[in-house]
């Protein structure tokens, strides 16, 4: 478990929903509006955008927009969701998750406005993101305006890792070209995608208060809410852009688990020799315990797994991208004839020098360093025009 500083805790931030509630109503005055939202979209007190946004006297309700896992998150991950009407507010519910990721111009007949409501967790590999990217580019060729109300990155704002993403490299994820880690909120990646790539929406975004770029997400005050069926936790998420570079490998993410991507291994791994090397390696921010588990679905349903499970010691110092690479090196070093890099590893990593670094055997250091100065000159060129935060 990660270790709790409570007197760093700060109960004040105000997420997007919330302002744009008591501040910005005007912006969807005599508007119909459109919401994109799952289980993450609640104020403070755990209400959802939709209810708040449908009982609002003053705001035109008229049609939810559902990311993968569905509105109200009874959809399985991958699952295809399609049209239904929502059983507690009555509204039509489209799909961005089923035959198609674009809402079409017969989607958008009835709403001005679509507001954006989705906890995201900082990571390039993550399909929330992207229905945001689709949802822009429709607003701007349906001539339809897009309001984001701003959550925060769990992960902080500050740090950011990886390659950037490559063109060939690009799936219905990445398709913005982001590293591992962007360090951005969902309204700054917003603003950056309408600017950078000409766009052309017409963008608000309804800004959190209170929240700064050093926050993780305990620091917050607000009340989590898992923001898929494998992002239980707060630890979870501060690990999932790490530990899900495990992905689409011959190795287990812990899915299947109570702790997915904190428990990672193999069928072929001892667990104690891999939490010694893992330890002697001194990663910053975490300590490593050596674990055995069985997925009870997944890959390697019903086998036992031998591993490590990850401890997070301090988040600020986490370097994520350096964790799920050393733990990639550290295993598949113990058995190097059972491991393997699938097709798809290139879409987790956004990059296709990295596979075949991997497999020349090349020290994490030397992988990293392939990808530093693109990122400084991106980091300083690009993202930091669009932070809305200081």
């Amino acid at each position: 478990m990660m270790e709790k500083n409570s007197g760093r805790r700060n109960e004040h931030v105000v997420p997007g929903i919330e302002v744009f509630l008591n501040e910005h109503l005007d912006w969807v005055k005599d508007k119909k509006v459109g919401l994109i939202t799952n289980p993450t979209g609640v104020d403070r007190c755990l209400t959802s955008a939709i209810d708040l946004l449908h009982q609002h006297p003053d705001i035109h309700l008229t049609a939810l927009y559902g990311p993968e896992h569905g509105i109200r998150g009874n959809q399985e991950g991958g699952e295809h969701v399609e049209f239904y009407i929502d059983h507690r507010s009555g509204l039509p519910v489209y799909s961005l998750y089923g035959a198609t990721w674009k809402p079409t111009k017969e989607m958008l007949a009835d709403v001005d406005v679509l507001l954006f409501d989705i906890q995201d967790i900082g990571s390039n590999v993550y399909t929330y993101v992207y229905t945001l990217g689709f949802v822009m580019e429709a607003a701007a060729e349906f001539h339809k305006e897009v309001i984001v109300l701003d959550r925060p990155n769990p992960i902080g704002g500050t740090k950011v890792e990886g390659p950037l993403r490559s063109a060939d490299a690009v799936s219905f994820m990445g398709r913005f070209l982001l590293p591992v880690r962007h360090g951005l909120t969902i309204g700054e990646l917003a603003t950056m995608w309408n600017h950078e790539h000409n766009l052309g929406v017409t963008l608000k975004v309804s800004e959190m208060q209170g929240w700064k770029r050093s926050m993780y997400f305990e620091h917050t005050g607000l009340p989590w809410v898992m923001t898929s069926p494998n992002i239980p936790t707060e630890e979870s998420a501060y690990l999932y852009a790490g530990t899900e570079l495990l992905a689409d490998t011959t190795l287990s993410t812990g899915i299947g688990t109570t702790r997915p991507f904190e428990l990672v291994g193999a069928p072929w791994a001892d667990g104690e020799k891999l939490e010694k090397e893992m330890n002697d390696r001194d990663l910053p921010g975490v300590v490593f315990r050596s674990a055995y588990y069985t997925p009870m679905h997944g890959r390697y349903e019903g086998k036992l797994i031998g591993g490590v499970q990850v401890h997070i010691k301090d988040p600020s110092k986490l370097e994520l991208v350096s964790l799920g690479l050393n733990l990639v090196d550290a295993i598949r070093h113990q058995c190097p004839d059972e491991f393997e890099l699938e097709d798809g590893y290139v879409n987790i990593i956004g990059n296709r020098k990295v596979p075949e670094m991997i497999m020349d055997n090349q020290p994490v250091e030397k992988i990293i360093d392939s990808w530093t100065d693109e990122l400084n000159q991106w980091v300083t060129e690009v993202r930091n025009q669009y932070l809305l935060y200081s």
